[in-house]
């Protein structure tokens, strides 16, 4: 389902419920009360996107907070309030018309136009960015992969011919490309936001394993999945530690005295060494 084309009904014939949100949401903007969502809130939007895109495709008309929220994984309260900033409150009773709260999601985040991104790093990860179909279904067009190595410029991928890295200012110019994927390795990854943010390129999404440096006005996501993963072990390792019967090696609190620290003395002994020199 694409973001522009909102399921039946979204278009303001969600009865007069859609229409007094609408009216309402209109005087808002006016009166400058759109403004100022918070970055939390912001985070959580698409979170509730992809929940009502489940709802609308399921044929469900209206949901309530309770439902939504347990939807998309947090708590009817925080769900209410983070709609509040867009204007929507639903009604008692009744619910959040679905139809019309795509509408006034997709519209907070953007998504009611299309956005035209470039991918430079046409190697694994890059590739299976280009492949995949859901940032179509959800507004943004994939207008260019780039890269550096002349042995994949030329090559075909998702449709798509992967371009020298050279082009890069000329193709962002060509395509009013709004958004920016480094998908390279880390050693290359800055060079090539300088070239974005000097094309004029201000919203980058950044694979690199690499923290990258912009000037004020950029804004840059990071996705980086080995931290993922760490914190991932780290609570797997929480939870494998707490599940030890309590005669297994370091499974109870109560032998956590006599855990051994790195140097192999006992927990019992540094303890109260470090309190004295505290």
């Amino acid at each position: 389902m694409h973001s522009n084309a909102m399921p039946s009904g979204a278009s303001g014939q969600a009865g007069s419920y859609g229409r007094a949100e609408a009216n309402r949401r209109a005087e808002a903007e006016m009166n400058g009360q759109a403004d100022g969502i918070p970055e939390a809130t912001v985070a959580r939007l698409p979170i509730y996107l992809r929940a009502l895109y489940g709802l609308a495709e399921r044929g469900i008309s209206t949901v309530a907070s309770e439902e939504l929220a347990a939807a998309a994984g947090v708590n009817s309260a925080k769900l209410r309030k983070d709609l509040s900033h867009l204007g929507s409150y639903g009604i008692r009773g009744v619910g959040y018309d679905v139809d019309y709260l795509v509408y006034q999601v997709s519209r907070t985040l953007g998504l009611t136009q299309d956005w035209p991104v470039v991918i430079v790093g046409a190697g694994n990860l890059g590739r299976a960015l280009a492949n995949y179909g859901g940032f179509v279904s959800r507004g943004f067009t994939i207008a260019a992969m780039l890269d550096s190595d002349t042995a994949i410029v030329g090559s075909r991928i998702a449709r798509l011919t992967v371009r020298h890295v050279d082009e890069l200012e000329a193709v962002v110019a060509r395509h009013h490309v709004a958004i920016g994927v480094i998908a390279t390795p880390a050693g290359s990854a800055q060079a090539v936001c300088d070239r974005f943010v000097s094309a004029g390129v201000t919203s980058i999404l950044n694979f690199a394993p690499l923290v990258l440096s912009v000037p004020e006005g950029v804004d840059v996501r990071k996705v980086d999945l080995s931290i993922e993963l760490q914190i991932l072990a780290f609570h797997a390792q929480r939870r494998s530690v707490s599940a030890r019967p309590a005669d297994a090696p370091g499974g109870s609190a109560g032998n956590a005295g006599n855990a051994e620290t790195p140097g192999g003395r006992s927990m019992a002994r540094v303890i109260p060494e470090l309190a004295a020199k505290g």
